[in-house]
């Protein structure tokens, strides 16, 4: 046989020769030409961001050969292997995990069937075996040429996406384009992870929008990775590039299970409980004026093992912290109003961010510490006539079907409805806890005094005898209400403890929870007022 004509497929050398370059071919599917474009606009292709994300050599790979069946349009004089889609499976840190990318230089990353099937494939194995799925979206929607089939696909995806949502934690890089139906992928799995410049999400794009509603916007104002970050709420991080974004997932990974029945790594380190100085930098943290902010953070980080805090949709309705830190080694879910923000009055957003951020916590099996300085949910128009009554109570429906360990902590402000929202003891919370500064009551002092006396201030003299009275009766409004211990005679709140000893107190409550068993009545599923 000629040398031209390689060797003889028929023989095991030919079998093995052959086998060598249809991988090659599959390896670099994409045309060069398509991956300098990629590289030219500071983007990686399908592979690289595999290897990115994967332990060094664990990646094994599904469905490499795979090919569209389509035979129109012309399509089926480019068939290349993998049809625009890495999927298989390898370690992060060891651990196990399923992931897929979509690959930009084949089809734009469009989804057609062989493509859907083989995500789905790789879906229901990682749901068979209880390892999170990673997937990378870089793609351009459904494949138009295969029609409708491209469309059942999606639904075959986001089918598994809910069935998948609570077993095994689900996580979305959007590194590239992600539009159409392609979005509601992401948007069910559990977190979301955008590149700033480079990242889009959009139900419809600016030329459809331009040409039906007649407004002018761009990709990145429509659908950026800052408009996701800080207006909708659809991500939960923004990243500088795709190696920072990268890196947060596996930090997201780090701190949960693989599964809904096993627990989150621990990296055990037995703390020192004696009180130290860090400790007692928080007995001052507290402004004596009740209108003066501070920072929330400072709180968390004095708490958390080495002060290391994983926010998420740190961007997002900033008046809520929420995110992920250690405590002994364990992981724990954080929720904190945040006074330097809106005062740390909860609205919609803030509600919908925490209500979700404490549902993933349960689903996975976290702990989770909640500290309160709110005083009570914002006012206005915008807020009642977009639905805060329905949507504020999704943290409630949130903190009370949680069945994880719950700790809550009242810094400061903890008035009316927000109180009872916030993780309090009456929607089940384990141990509640106040600093001294704590005031809980359905209002302020100087509301309270403005309705409860508003005849006796009414008849006082002169303007000045009644801002004496109004300061007399404000004092003993808040001697006799504004304090933990009136909440603490009714066991509403377990201990008033010095904000130094938070640490201390948080630490041994996890200890004493982690054999915590609590089972809900049963039920095919509650009815969140979604």
């Amino acid at each position: 046989m000629s040398e031209q004509q390689g060797p003889d497929i028929h023989t095991t050398a030919g079998k093995i020769a052959d086998f060598e370059r249809r991988t090659a071919e599959a390896t670099h599917a994409g045309s060069q030409r398509a991956v300098e474009k990629q590289h030219a606009k500071g983007k990686l292709t399908a592979r690289e961001r595999v290897e990115l994300l994967l332990d060094e050599g664990s990646f094994t790979e599904l469905d490499e050969f795979a090919r569209h069946r389509s035979v129109n349009f012309g399509l089926e004089q480019n068939r290349p292997y993998g049809d625009g889609v890495v999927t298989g499976y390898g370690t992060v840190d060891g651990r196990p995990v399923c992931v897929y990318s979509q690959d930009f230089t084949i089809f734009g990353g469009s989804l057609g069937e062989v493509y859907g099937e083989k995500i789905v494939k790789v879906m229901d194995f990682a749901l068979k075996n209880g390892c999170p799925v990673i997937g990378i979206n870089d793609g351009g929607g459904a494949r138009i040429q295969e029609g409708v089939v491209a469309l059942g696909l999606f639904a075959e995806i986001f089918r598994r996406n809910v069935h998948a949502s609570g077993v095994v934690p689900q996580i979305s890089l959007i590194v590239g384009p992600c539009a159409g139906g392609a979005v509601y992928s992401p948007a069910i799995t559990d977190f979301t992870v955008m590149v700033d410049q480079t990242s889009h999400m959009f139900i419809t794009g600016p030329d459809v929008i331009k040409t039906v509603t007649g407004e002018d916007v761009g990709f990145e104002e429509l659908g950026g990775a800052r408009t996701h970050n800080t207006t909708s709420g659809v991500a939960h991080h923004m990243a500088g590039d795709e190696k920072d974004a990268i890196e947060y997932v596996k930090a997201l990974l780090s701190y949960l299970p693989s599964n809904n029945l096993s627990e989150p790594p621990v990296f055990p380190e037995e703390a020192d409980l004696e009180t130290s100085d860090d400790d007692r930098e928080l007995d001052t943290l507290i402004p004596d004026s009740a209108n003066q902010p501070y920072d929330m953070h400072s709180v968390i980080e004095h708490v958390l093992d080495d002060g290391e805090f994983l926010e998420t949709q740190a961007l997002f309705a900033p008046n809520i912290i929420t995110g992920f830190g250690r405590i002994e080694g364990q992981s724990v879910g954080v929720v904190a109003n945040q006074p330097m923000q809106f005062a740390g009055c909860l609205n919609i957003d803030a509600s919908e961010k925490a209500a979700r951020f404490v549902r993933t916590c349960d689903a996975y099996n976290v702990p989770v510490v909640t500290f309160v300085d709110v005083p009570g949910f914002l006012p206005g128009t915008s807020q009642e006539y977009d639905g805060i009554i329905r949507r504020g109570a999704k943290l409630i429906y949130a903190y009370a079907e949680a069945t994880v360990p719950l700790i809550t902590v009242i810094t400061r402000k903890a008035f009316g409805g927000a109180y009872d929202v916030m993780g309090s003891k009456h929607l089940g919370a384990d141990l509640n806890f106040a600093w001294p500064t704590a005031q809980i009551a359905v209002m302020g002092a100087q509301g309270a005094v403005n309705i409860l006396h508003r005849r006796r201030l009414a008849g006082a003299g002169s303007d000045q005898e009644r801002e004496e009275l109004r300061a007399t009766l404000t004092q003993e409004y808040e001697d006799a209400l504004l304090n933990p211990y009136a909440a603490a005679e009714r066991g509403y709140v377990d201990a008033v403890i010095m904000p130094s000893e938070t640490r201390r107190h948080i630490t041994r409550g996890l200890r004493t929870l982690r054999a915590k068993r609590e089972q809900l009545p049963p039920k095919k599923h509650g009815n969140i007022p979604l």
